[in-house]
């Protein structure tokens, strides 16, 4: 069976295909080498985008007025080799292949994410109501647990018809896609993830409290509550093309894919010499933080940065969040049309705190010599923690507990406090859970912790798309089809998971990226590879189904 992989559902574009394939990305003119693309944001989507316009000719230059790598995003600990806390992205699902295409490219080692119910997890506890049940799979669960698993999968066929529009993602049967979710799309889009829980016949011959259960510790990679009010469409995606399953985590931390793209010399590079990096034609590092854009005239868009230095270039590729280009970035409104403004301004972020610790060796493998069992788990409450995520180094190292990974009202709770009083309130949380266990004497230096919502350059996590949010992503997603725009909206791309289907995961950041190179293969005069078609090749025939105004 083939695997699944994030091919649509609303543009099922093969964008690993285009990325791998012998004949490159496309060419561009020769008058068109050696032009300046400034590129604001140094995460996944702005360092792919950058890499792959170098690798054609052209001259990427980024912008970054926080840190490199974006919500790519790894701490290490003091003064121990290779222990990090993943403030941004930490879970990285296989179907992802677009992005695992660069990870695999730079020899990034990765391992099974100890996900709850897992193998790589051990064991789980899952803890809510005051009741605490340990267990390896869900079978080892009371019988609410799988009832509320067999509720999901059954609503899912029933509103979704799953197993066949899953099928044909297996397959990149685009026509089939097509057929069975263009409908989902007008059924769905103004209705809530809890509307398609309380509303199916599944649920409805079930309690309250199994959806109260679904909620607070759900199934896989945890609870869902926090997503209950978006749009239903926006879980659909995530379940269709296994998001949500068989994530794996990157040993020495994921920030390491943005970095060593950055000084990664490609085998195949047209007109700049052999041994060219982004590194290399960006001076040794990013320009700061972009501060203005301004069209200066009909071929060019000037960029300010945080210092007042102002450079002209020939195209602009955002991949900042979208708010920031009325907040923190002093844009000309006429680089983008009325509606697309409401798209980039309507656009909802959702918050997330995360606390970590170090501790001296993953203790939490010591059997209880009453029980024979783990003497802590990964685990799943209903308590101010949430999900506790347990990170082994290997036997007698030091390792890291993700004490609390939380969303929304839960990640709003912590947002004032300091990261003492954060470990503080989880190890008191954690401590109803598990009585008999001393955390606390295995913990060694200061707690790392992140708010992203307190982050001026971010303002909140991911986008969480709201009912009615769809025709806002689809005027951001398809932005990179500018052939008919006016003039003066021309040459200004947007890339990043925010403006993708799949927020919150890498695969969306690094697709709408690749959007944009085509895009910009277009702009500057350029073509496909023979044998190749680009995202705008395909876009017009295979493109989201739009819905009416």
């Amino acid at each position: 069976m083939n695997p699944v992989t994030v091919f649509g559902p609303d543009f099922p574009f093969a964008y690993d295909r285009w990325v791998t394939h012998p004949a490159g990305l496309g060419q561009l003119p020769a008058e068109s080498h050696g032009k300046r693309v400034a590129i604001i944001g140094s995460g996944a989507a702005g360092v792919v985008a950058g890499y792959e316009l170098m690798k054609l000719g052209l001259r990427p230059i980024l912008f970054e007025s926080g840190q490199f790598g974006g919500r790519l995003r790894s701490r290490a600990f003091e003064g121990a080799e290779g222990v990090i806390a993943e403030l941004g992205g930490m879970r990285f699902p296989v179907s992802g292949t677009g992005f695992y295409h660069y990870a695999n490219m730079l020899g990034l080692e990765s391992r099974p994410f100890p996900n709850p119910l897992t193998p790589a997890a051990g064991s789980t506890v899952i803890d809510l109501l005051g009741q605490t049940h340990y267990a390896r799979t869900l079978a080892d669960l009371p019988p609410l647990f799988q009832e509320v698993a067999q509720a999901y999968d059954a609503a899912l066929e029933e509103g979704a018809s799953f197993t066949a529009l899953q099928q044909a993602i297996r397959d990149r049967d685009t026509a089939r896609i097509k057929e069975l979710w263009n409908p989902l799309v007008a059924a769905w889009d103004e209705r809530t993830f809890y509307d398609f829980i309380a509303s199916s016949e599944a649920f409805q011959k079930l309690s309250f409290h199994h959806r109260e259960v679904f909620g607070q510790v759900g199934f896989g990679t945890g609870g869902w509550d926090s997503d209950f009010p978006n749009s239903m469409l926006e879980i659909l995606r995530v379940n269709l093309t296994e998001c949500d399953s068989n994530q794996r985590y990157f040993a020495g931390g994921v920030e390491q894919m943005p970095r060593r793209l950055w000084q990664h010399a490609p085998e195949h590079i047209t007109h700049w010499p052999a041994g060219t990096t982004l590194a290399g034609l960006n001076d040794g590092a990013p320009r700061a933080g972009a501060r203005r854009l301004r069209r200066t005239s009909p071929e060019q868009i000037t960029v300010t940065d945080a210092w007042g230095r102002a450079e002209a270039f020939d195209a602009v590729l955002v991949t900042c969040q979208t708010h920031l280009l009325t907040t923190m970035i002093d844009t000309e409104e006429s680089l983008f049309a009325q509606d697309l403004w409401m798209a980039l301004d309507r656009t909802r972020y959702m918050q997330s705190a995360k606390t970590f610790v170090m501790v001296d060796r993953p203790f939490w493998k010591d059997k209880d010599p009453h029980t024979g069992r783990d003497v802590m788990s990964m685990t799943l409450t209903d308590r101010l923690t949430r999900g506790t995520y347990l990170f082994d180094n290997g036997p007698d190292k030091p390792s890291v507990i993700c004490l609390s990974y939380a969303w929304m009202t839960d990640a709003l709770k912590v947002l004032p406090l300091p990261a003492e009083q954060r470990v503080e309130l989880a190890l008191t949380s954690l401590a109803k859970i598990y009585p008999g266990v001393d955390i606390r004497s295995h913990i060694l230096g200061d707690p790392i912790t992140v708010s992203w919502e307190a982050d001026q350059n971010f303002l909140g996590a991911f986008k969480g798309a709201l009912p009615g949010h769809y025709r806002y992503n689809h005027r951001m997603f398809g932005h990179f089809m500018q052939e008919d725009m006016p003039p003066e909206e021309r040459g200004i791309f947007l890339a990043g998971d925010g403006i993708s289907w799949t927020p919150a995961w890498v695969e969306g950041a690094v697709q709408t990226s690749l959007n944009a190179v085509s895009g910009l293969i277009r702009h500057f005069g350029g073509t496909s590879a023979p044998g190749n078609p680009m995202p705008a090749d395909e876009y017009p025939a295979n493109g989201p189904v739009p819905l009416e105004p």
